[in-house]
């Protein structure tokens, strides 16, 4: 089960990560501001999911 926390831990920050560089790709073309508004909302959403399969993988790590 740690494990499997462990991966979409990575899955979750790459996530992250990626929508953040779309949402600064965005901003620096000046596009569609709009769009750089989603994306940046997408980011904070993904990083809360992120924090929270941490937080369980911390968990359930400090269980065994």
């Amino acid at each position: 089960m740690e494990g499997t926390l462990h991966v979409i831990t990575f899955i979750a920050l790459g996530a992250v990560l990626v929508v953040l560089i779309l949402g600064i790709i965005n901003m620096m073309r000046g596009t569609s501001p709009s769009r750089s508004q989603t994306l940046m909302r997408w980011r904070v959403i993904l990083q809360f999911v992120a924090l929270v399969v941490m937080m369980a993988a911390l968990y359930l790590a400090s269980r065994n």
